[in-house]
């Protein structure tokens, strides 16, 4: 059995079906392993989830590790390669991020570590947002960060629901038109 196996199944189960529906027997069915043997490694569906949610906060942390060092694209182009990414996933009915929303709301208790591992990503997209907007010098960049959040949380929470690609181009377009206001504002065009 390999970790990063069951971890990345255990994703797959849950974007497909969501959280409350997840069972150590229905991943250990998925990934065909003894019930036995994955409770050796967690011994409840919450520790697996919190491990899955872990290893996948760790795959879109080195994706925007990745974005950022990329000289080929604009700060512009970073910001908004998100939706083209979320896009590409969702026509494969993948929906990477929803699931932190998900953890928000079926975890609301702030002191749970489901909780604050979902808290911490999305702190951690805002921080990436923040960063490069204060690179391209935007007016009142922290507001802004939070506009393009709030757009892509209501996007993703729109996902966990309605699971329509439109959506994603919807909110694609939206943040596009703030970071191009912001943009204008920057430059007195809207004084």
């Amino acid at each position: 059995m390999l970790r990063e196996q069951v971890l990345d199944q255990t994703l797959n189960l849950l974007e497909q079906r969501g959280l409350a529906t997840l069972s150590m027997a229905s991943i250990a069915e998925l990934v065909d392993v003894p019930l036995n043997e994955l409770t050796r490694y967690w011994p409840d569906a919450e520790a697996l989830l919190y491990d899955s949610l872990r290893h996948h906060g760790e795959q879109i942390d080195v994706w925007r590790r990745q974005l950022l060092l990329d000289e080929s694209l604009s700060a512009p182009q970073k910001l908004l390669a998100r939706y083209k990414v979320l896009n590409e996933q969702v026509r494969q009915q993948r929906y990477p991020g929803c699931l932190f929303i998900a953890a928000c709301s079926f975890y609301p208790d702030r002191e749970s570590p489901i909780h604050q591992l979902a808290e911490q990503q999305k702190q951690a997209s805002f921080n990436y947002t923040l960063s490069l907007l204060q690179e391209l010098g935007s007016d009142d960049p922290e507001m802004v960060a939070h506009q393009m959040e709030l757009i892509l949380e209501g996007c993703l929470s729109r996902l966990l629901v309605k699971r329509q690609l439109r959506d994603v181009e919807t909110a694609a377009r939206l943040a596009e038109d703030v970071l191009n206001i912001a943009r204008c504002r920057q430059h007195g065009a809207l004084s």
